[in-house]
C-alpha cells in the first residue's frame, strides 16, 4: 500500500513487504534513493522512519522505482 504523497516526483523510494508480496510503503525520492524528509507530511515521515528501522525484519531493503507518471 503506497504512501499518499504530497507532490509528484520522478522516483519512488520502495519498502516491500517480506511478509505481505505486493504490499508495503513508497515515498518520493531523487534518482539515487535521497528522500527529502522536509518535503514529506508529517504521516509519510514517520511511516518513513520506522520502514527503514525495520528493514530485514517486516520490510525488504528499499529499491528505487521509477514514479508512475498518472
Amino acid at each position: 500500500m503506497p504512501a499518499v504523497l504530497c507532490e509528484t516526483h520522478g522516483h519512488l523510494l520502495r519498502f516491500g513487504s517480506l511478509f505481505h508480496p505486493g504490499r508495503g510503503l513508497s515515498f518520493p525520492c531523487d534518482a539515487q534513493g535521497h528522500v527529502d524528509l522536509d518535503r514529506l507530511c508529517e504521516r509519510e515521515r514517520a511511516n518513513y522512519l520506522y520502514a527503514r528501522a525495520v528493514v530485514g525484519r517486516e520490510f525488504a531493503t528499499p529499491e528505487v522505482v521509477p514514479a508512475d507518471p498518472a
